[in-house]
């Protein structure tokens, strides 16, 4: 008997455990599911713009001027016409446009950037590639894959059927009319035709006007010394080091003051609003530097003035519309009827979307931009989301800024919606109308399709038709082209800014469990295995041991000599490191595409042994042809010249002395 009650007791506690497994499995199932609903952690930023550069949004036919620090997302299109110019930033890669030159974001995710080039000339700066990243540049004729971090440049001809592709640093791959070549550091390769490539390698070409311009900039965010307090990979860190200082501050550590602002300046105030598909309602800043500052990190008002807390400094945080929370809704009046405000989230308080999320990435946007533990994340996604379901009154919460002496801005529900410079248009609100108005995660505002077109004006000029239509060559698919602003708004019942609640998917974190965790950047999306999850229940950001931005890559580079790289050509080097498994992975089978403006790559065939030796020769002909290596710089100290007198061994001492 008790043999039988004790086998019985047995199989109730395997049972019991069989099924908790299957439970967790399936929560972390559902959680994965729901992450790849979540939107990306990272956008571009057009950073520079000079002459005629115009820009669409995805999915509208309407061309505007190109706004400086607009985000830009999939399926953007920006064109710089003759005698322009324009930069790009995404994390720590730059992407610098020459004149007649347009190109569409195909895809931007977390770990995907992949760009259309028609026509003209980019040139692109990659200091960094995990192994899971992918930077594509597709062309009419041929798709370009970056191997390792270096500086790329590929010009495309008026006609399309000509691609250059220069790799001063580096290794890329080319692909295309069924074959693949790869390019390394100081060549230059051409690539005619289509159906079949005709393919030649020579020397990089002497240096014009574009490569100088180009090499310049590298320099510029080489020197940044903002870079030794945030991450190169946070976009737009560049440009504070020319329009402010960094200082410590008591309670935040090292924080960011802008210089030479307005009286009464504060933040999101000198700016517009855009509605940013999937992120809603997102904030672009008039000034240069107004990037960063206003999509990472948090503001805290000090003395007499405003400090950019930027946060733990982790390899890719994640980046938000607007760190903001909003005052408003139900009717709330600030002196010219109904209007909306908001005030900039200080250091530790928690940012919870409007936007449809998973619970992991209300974790990971926290965490990676204030330094906040899971405990009080949980607790304000609570009151905000769970306790309130679909409102968005969050009283119970206490806000810091939201009592500074100017701190909260606000403006007429018209100049929100039409994309209106705040600064021109700022209504003024009594403290009284804030203590009693609704705060909220969401503002209470519906978008028009001037909200998606911004502040720009119409456009001058555009790219050519054929430009505009013309098909590229693609290694991977990229997604759809994104809905008009009137489909989505019609497909969301007239109501874009009603976005459900934030879902939970995640385990609270356990009682006693170190919950002020700074983990890196999120797993990608697209691994086949799920990311190892920590004891607090959310995912780390990258695999262990993983090199932080600006570390060697590994390899084994001799000219390095430790240090951050070295000058040759004009151009700074980057690190060596070794084959990327970019490089190694198959070649996906051919399948149709279904976007309109990218064909995919034909299926590469294996070189018959005549054309294996032409190749041998063209690359044996560009090693013949390089130039001699320079001579390596004189010493910095010349050492002493040896005497010419014979050496002599000195007197002995004498014994006792």
């Amino acid at each position: 008997m008790k043999t039988n009650k004790l086998w019985r007791n047995t199989m109730i506690l395997w049972g019991s455990i069989a099924l908790l497994t299957l439970a967790t499995v399936s929560a972390f199932a559902q959680d994965d599911a729901t992450d790849e609903q979540d939107p990306p952690g990272r956008v571009a930023r057009l950073s520079f713009a000079e002459g005629q550069v115009s820009f669409q949004p995805a999915g509208e036919g309407d061309w505007v001027t190109a706004t400086p620090n607009r985000p830009m997302v999939t399926g953007d299109n920006l064109w710089a016409d003759e005698s322009s110019r324009a930069e790009v930033h995404i994390g720590s890669a730059a992407i610098r446009l020459a004149d007649k030159t347009g190109i569409t974001f195909l895809e931007l995710s977390d770990r995907m950037t992949q760009l259309r080039l028609a026509q003209g000339a980019v040139y692109l700066r990659v200091r960094h590639i995990d192994d899971e990243d992918t930077y594509e540049i597709d062309t009419p004729n041929v798709s370009f894959r970056v191997l390792q971090p270096g500086e790329y440049r590929l010009d495309v001809s008026p006609e399309g059927d000509r691609t250059t592709v220069s790799v001063w640093h580096g290794r890329g791959r080319v692909t295309g009319g069924g074959s693949s070549y790869t390019v390394v550091g100081d060549q230059s390769a051409v690539f005619t035709g289509t159906d079949q490539l005709n393919y030649d390698v020579d020397q990089i070409p002497q240096e014009d006007g574009f490569d100088r311009w180009a090499s310049e900039r590298d320099a510029r965010e080489d020197r940044s010394e903002s870079a030794n307090y945030v991450s190169r990979e946070m976009t737009g860190y560049e440009d504070l080091d020319e329009y402010g200082h960094w200082s410590y501050v008591a309670g935040y550590g090292e924080c960011w003051a802008p210089v030479g602002v307005a009286g009464g300046w504060a933040p999101y105030r000198y700016g517009h609003w855009a509605w940013v598909a999937p992120y809603g309602w997102t904030w672009v800043e008039d000034e240069p530097w107004g990037f960063a500052p206003f999509h990472y990190g948090r503001w805290a008002f000090v003395g007499s003035g405003w400090f950019w807390v930027p946060g733990p400094v982790v390899v890719r945080p994640i980046w938000a519309p607007a760190l903001v929370a909003w005052v408003g809704g139900g009717g709330w009046g600030v002196g010219i009827g109904a209007g909306v405000g908001w005030f900039p989230l200080a250091p530790g308080e928690v940012f919870v979307p409007g936007y449809r999320v998973s619970r992991t990435y209300v974790n990971q946007v926290n965490i990676t931009n204030t330094n906040v533990n899971i405990t009080k994340i949980t607790n304000v996604y609570n009151t905000t989301v769970i306790n309130n379901n679909n409102t968005t009154v969050v009283n119970r919460v206490t806000y810091a800024n939201a009592h500074v002496m100017g701190g909260v801005t606000a403006v007429s529900r018209e100049t929100f919606v039409n994309a209106r410079p705040v600064a021109a248009h700022m209504v003024a609100v009594q403290p009284k109308d804030i203590e009693t108005a609704p705060v909220g995660r969401m503002a209470p505002v519906e978008p028009l399709r001037t909200s998606v077109l911004g502040a720009g004006r119409p456009a001058a000029v555009k790219p050519p038709a054929a430009v505009m239509t013309r098909q590229v060559v693609a290694q991977h698919e990229p997604p759809p082209l994104p809905q008009t602003f009137e489909q989505r708004k019609q497909q969301a019942g007239g109501h874009l800014n009603e976005a459900p609640p934030v879902r939970e998917n995640m385990p609270e974190p356990r009682a006693g469990a170190n919950n002020n965790v700074n983990p890196p950047t999120p797993a990608p999306k697209s691994t086949s295995q799920p990311p190892a999850r920590t004891q607090d229940g959310f995912k780390p950001f990258t695999p262990p041991n993983r090199p932080a931005v600006g570390q060697p890559q590994g390899g084994n580079n001799s000219n390095n000599n430790g240090n951050a790289g070295r000058v040759e050509n004009n151009r700074t080097s980057v690190y060596d490191q070794p084959k990327n498994t970019n490089e190694e992975r198959p070649e996906p089978a051919p399948r149709p595409f279904t976007h309109p403006l990218a064909k995919p790559a034909p299926q590469v065939q294996e070189r018959s042994p005549e054309q294996e030796r032409g190749v041998e020769q063209k690359v044996r002909n560009w090693e013949q042809s390089r130039p001699a290596p320079a001579a390596p710089p004189a010493p910095r100290f010349t050492p002493p010249t040896p005497h010419s007198e014979p050496h002599t061994e000195p007197a002995p001492h004498p014994k006792g002395h």
